[in-house]
């Protein structure tokens, strides 16, 4: 399926003369995909794909932008492992409500398979009038399941104090035996929201 729907895409893009980056979004169900959008940049999630195939995609970006070749053809691209990216956002874990205000303590983590995109800071003032957006985690494993705990250690050594964060919606959603088994939908957050599932964690 994955080689079907690139093969789609690239016929696509060939077609359209398209140069520079871009993510086309599919939904998948029942064994079939359908086209939601493509977006003409670089995109957020950017770092999974890198981790997962050591390219990095900003450099291509900046390449073709320059008007030079890519430095890998697509025979060259080998995907390995399994990666996941929190988007660790300041905001109420349940409520989403925005939540700027100066970030008091900030501690990332680190160690094998895991990296942290952010600016933030010790001091560091969340604004009012942006993307709550304070950084990103990611992490790499060999399998899910290993993706998976170093993920949970990762998001357990994540400090971010004087504002609210995703944080705590993250630490329980990695260890919900849904997610851990691949069991939702693009509704089950909403669900697991309404029913209680964070319970009244608030840091």
């Amino acid at each position: 399926m994955r080689e079907r729907i690139g093969g789609v895409v690239a016929k696509a893009m060939q077609e359209l003369q398209y140069a520079g980056a871009g993510t086309i979004e599919f939904l998948y169900e029942d064994g079939e995909f359908y086209f939601i959008e493509m977006n003409t940049r670089i995109q957020v999630e950017h770092p999974v794909t890198e981790m997962i195939t050591g390219i990095d995609l900003v450099n291509e970006q900046i390449r073709v932008a320059a008007g030079h070749p890519l430095s890998v053809r697509q025979e060259d691209v080998r995907i390995e492992g399994h990666a996941i990216e929190c988007r660790v956002n300041a905001e109420h874990p349940s409520t989403f409500r925005p939540s700027p205000g100066t970030i008091s303590y900030f501690h990332p983590p680190g160690g094998l398979g895991v990296r942290v995109d952010s600016a933030a800071y010790q001091g560091y003032r969340i604004p009012p009038h942006y993307d709550s957006l304070v950084g990103k985690l990611i992490v790499h494993g060999r399998t899910r399941n290993e993706c998976l705990m170093r993920l949970r250690r990762a998001l357990d050594e994540f400090v971010v104090d004087g504002i609210d964060t995703t944080l705590p919606l993250f630490r329980t959603l990695v260890r919900n035996s849904e997610i851990q088994n691949g069991q939702y939908d693009i509704h089950w957050l909403e669900h697991f929201l309404k029913t209680g599932g964070l319970g009244d964690e608030q840091a």
